[in-house]
């Protein structure tokens, strides 16, 4: 496949023209506040997962409107007892649930907390999903699919519902016994980067313990930019919604303007690592480095980040070579 989008100089340089709204965070803060009226209830019960060396927790806590959101809790089973450890908190990719419950067990692997949010009314492509989403008809006409659910008013768009699981499931994390609330690192490919780069941006300023931020190849990051390029994946869904209801652009864009990863990321406050792939078509390389060279730049004091470009790969992006350079990137977080 031949490079459809701009070569890495310029990417390097790249500034989305994504314009946030002025009520920006009065509307963020509002959703939060209106979240936290309910529980957070968070229940960690132990699961039997037939791995000697993890411990494993069904986990449910209380997300947007307090509807029961589902996850997965590893530990290491031969931890040091009273001694609270760092947690990564995961988010799945577009269509993918929690799954099942031996499925992926890496960063528990590694020696760390790790927490999978399953995504609400997800779980029906990829990995099981067991979470519902109590509000599918919110707002009217929808195309097939999650990106236009909601999507004539802000209240109602989907991912205000996704984006408050994810940052609610950092609390929920920061409340098990074993883990360290202080040392919080959220991550997640495509989908799950731009939940991770949600809930890092949403936890700024209202929770503290968010350490670092590893999105891979993030979805959800300049929606005008993605919908004119990206010829495959959720995006197009977009395009298709507006083929038919064609006057339906400029609204529509207001809506998801509340939602774009990149006033997001401009909101982050911790260290940062994403990645990024040359040919990605699903995901275009221009839309995730106008989220990295936004990252950080509302914060007192800019975080450091870096970026890792796959010049050769599509929307895989860096898989193993990634997650290697994760691990290196964690422990060095932590021995800062």
């Amino acid at each position: 496949m031949p490079l459809f989008d701009l070569p890495l100089g310029q990417l390097e340089r790249h500034e989305s023209t994504a314009t946030v709204p002025e009520d920006f965070d009065a509307f963020w803060d509002a959703t939060i506040a209106e979240a936290r009226e309910f529980e957070l209830a968070a229940s960690f019960e132990p699961v039997e997962n037939l791995l000697p060396l993890i411990d494993s927790y069904d986990v449910s806590f209380a997300g947007f409107g307090g509807d029961t959101i589902k996850g997965w809790l590893h530990l290491p089973a031969h931890r040091i007892p009273g001694e609270n450890l760092p947690v990564v908190i995961q988010y799945i990719g577009y269509s993918g649930g929690r799954g099942l419950v031996q499925q992926d067990t890496a960063w528990a692997q590694a020696g760390y907390a790790h927490f999978i949010m399953d995504t609400r009314g997800q779980g029906y492509g990829g990995l099981l999903g067991e979470t519902s989403d109590p509000h599918p008809s919110a707002g009217g006409v929808a195309h097939p699919g999650l990106m236009t659910r909601g999507i004539s008013n802000r209240e109602d768009y989907y991912y205000r519902r996704a984006y408050v699981d994810s940052f609610r499931a950092i609390e929920a994390a920061q409340s098990h016994a074993e883990i360290d609330e202080n040392k919080v690192i959220v991550t997640g490919i495509s989908q799950g980067g731009g939940l991770a780069i949600a809930a890092a941006g949403l936890a700024a300023g209202r929770l503290d313990g968010v350490i670092g931020v590893m999105p891979d190849v993030p979805f959800l990051q300049d929606f005008s930019r993605s919908i004119d390029l990206a010829v495959r994946g959720p995006y197009p869904e977009i395009a298709s919604f507006l083929k038919r209801h064609r006057t339906s652009y400029e609204s529509s864009l207001e809506v998801l303007n509340y939602y774009d990863g990149v006033h997001l990321a401009s909101r982050c406050t911790a260290p940062a690592l994403y990645s990024c792939a040359g040919l990605d078509d699903v995901c275009p390389p221009s839309t995730v480095y106008g989220s990295f060279n936004a990252y950080g730049r509302q914060a007192a004091l800019q975080p450091a980040k870096s970026i890792e470009y796959y010049r050769f790969n599509n929307h895989e992006g860096g898989q193993e070579h990634q997650w290697v350079r994760q691990l290196h990137y964690v422990a060095d977080l932590l021995a800062a």
